[in-house]
């Protein structure tokens, strides 16, 4: 399975909520089942320190969601940064990458 690449906007300081389709090859619906997913931020892919997104799976719809708080969001770098979601399979214990790419970290100025 080739991992989609998504590139995000974040603006410091403010919250932050990306919604995405898990599909199948065939365009179908990806089962979502017994999978718990987690999503990390890092200035880069090797950088030590990471800040976790909140992740949201709706099994019915094959959709994940990824949201951070305008507090969190306020501690990241600015400038180019990566991020990716992880699933990980509650009884079979199978982990694979569903999306990763660039998130661009913008300075907010009114905050």
């Amino acid at each position: 399975m080739t991992v989609p690449t998504v590139n995000i906007v974040i603006e410091k300081g403010t919250s932050f909520e990306a919604t995405y389709d898990v599909k199948n090859a065939d365009d179908s619906v990806f089962s979502l089942t017994n999978q718990s997913a987690t999503a990390k931020i890092r200035k880069h892919p090797t950088a030590t320190s990471s800040k976790s997104f909140t992740t949201t799976i709706t099994v019915a719809t094959g959709k994940i969601q990824i949201s951070m708080g305008s507090t969190v969001t306020a501690d990241l770098s600015e400038g180019r940064n990566y991020y990716d979601v992880i699933l990980t399979h509650a009884s079979t214990g199978k982990v694979i990458k569903i999306f990763q790419g660039m998130a661009m970290v913008n300075d907010t100025v009114s905050i």
